[in-house]
């Protein structure tokens, strides 16, 4: 089972069909839905997986309001096993996506950085651990993420990590993200082309097992010890939002790597990579993020 750290908010997603007009109306399309890099990676997972696996699992912290009870039954529908605390404000993000179909987003994670521990039973049938790194910038989740990555490494499961946002790397300082992410080792470590020119990884690579670099329409750079190879994407028409596609290559890549955890365990990883398998596991990632392209906010339902 896949199992993700981090945050389930509500996502206001407003779609702009023009120009934001400042100081004025501006007509618009706004959904709401489930939202948080961790959740959408989770529920994404599920998705995928249907009735042949047994789901995934989130473990985050939410409030104690009507919010949050709806939140957790998206979860539940969805076929995500919950492993909440409940206790504070649930948070909500402002997503304004401009025509071009980019994303500018306003953050209010509220409970979701106050988790202090996970449940107890977070890890029970688990073989794969995604960690968005907006779960290691700040508040009592960042302890709690190392302290349960830690746990996963003692129990031989694997461990990925998302990069999640260059301005925020930028805002924690690039040194430290970077000492993090070698103190922590990573079995995988997901970024797009942004985060990885602020983490300076051309001239400057992390000595990881599995290095994975998105790149929107161009080709996936897939690094694998000092293997370096790329696979393209197929061309996605009519794109509607990006919200949430990162989070959903990450469920593809890993939902294709979990079904083969047999053959591909955390220290196969660093000794013997499967290349060929490795790159099905990209292929699985850009396929599940050309879904999410065309719906609005981070859903693949309409499809």
């Amino acid at each position: 089972m896949l199992c993700v750290i981090g945050d389930l908010v509500e996502d206001v997603v407003v779609w702009l069909p023009q120009k934001l007009s400042y100081g004025t109306d501006t007509p618009a399309k706004i959904v709401r839905t489930r939202g948080g890099s961790a959740a959408n990676v989770a529920v994404f997972a599920a998705t995928i997986a249907g009735d042949n696996r047994s789901g995934s699992r989130l473990i985050a912290q939410v409030g104690n309001d009507d919010l949050a009870e709806r939140l957790v039954a998206t979860l539940v529908d969805a076929g995500v096993h919950p492993c909440v605390v409940r206790s504070g404000r649930t948070g909500s993000i402002v997503v304004i996506v401009s025509p071009d179909g980019e994303r500018t987003m306003i953050t209010d994670r509220a409970a979701a950085i106050e988790l202090v521990s996970p449940p107890a039973e977070w890890s029970t049938g688990v073989s794969i651990l995604h960690v968005p790194a907006y779960s290691l910038f700040s508040g009592p989740i960042g302890s709690t993420s190392k302290q349960t990555i830690a746990e996963a490494k003692q129990r031989n499961i694997v461990v990925s990590i998302d990069a999640s946002s260059a301005s925020l790397i930028d805002e924690y300082g690039v040194k430290q993200f970077r000492e993090l992410i070698t103190e922590l080792q990573p079995d995988i470590f997901f970024c797009n082309t942004d985060e990885a020119e602020v983490l300076h990884l051309d001239n400057h690579p992390l000595a990881l097992s599995v290095v994975v670099i998105k790149a929107g329409s161009n080709p996936t750079t897939l690094i694998v010890g000092e293997t370096t190879s790329t696979v393209a994407v197929d061309p996605v028409a009519k794109i509607v939002d990006t919200t949430g596609a990162g989070d959903a290559f990450a469920a593809g890549f890993l939902t294709k790597l979990e079904a083969n955890i047999q053959i591909l365990s955390s220290r196969a990883l660093s000794t013997e990579p499967d290349m060929r398998l490795l790159g099905e596991c990209v292929v699985a990632g850009h396929e599940t993020a050309a879904k999410v392209l065309r719906n609005p906010g981070a859903t693949m339902d309409q499809i």
